[in-house]
């Protein structure tokens, strides 16, 4: 499995909602990250606001963002995220992937 990293800015005074909306993640929504072979997500909060989103990919990068590009889902999530993140979003409309510099196994 592919390892897979992004970093994300939390707008300030969001951090409450922003933990309380992923507390509530819809079913569908944690169905869709299945389909896209999204496997261990986790997000982590810094002092400096920043997210941290770490996830292993068990299908080829293709298949994760045509699911997440075509998934009515995901699109809905997004807009239910409006306003928490400051978020730089390749075309595809994920988050930018972060290069892996080290890995000890």
């Amino acid at each position: 499995m592919e390892r897979v990293a992004f970093r994300i800015r939390l707008k300030e005074g969001m951090k409450e909602e922003y933990k309380k909306r992923h507390d509530g993640i819809w079913p569908e929504m944690s169905a869709m990250l299945d389909e896209a072979g999204m496997k261990n997500y986790s997000i982590w909060l810094t002092d400096d606001n920043q997210l941290f989103g770490y996830y292993e990919l068990a299908v080829p990068r293709e298949v994760r963002d045509m699911v997440l590009t075509e998934s009515e889902v995901n699109k809905r999530w997004n807009k239910h995220m409006d306003g928490l993140i400051d978020a730089t979003f390749e075309t595809t409309g994920t988050f930018k992937d972060l290069e892996e510099m080290f890995y000890h196994k």
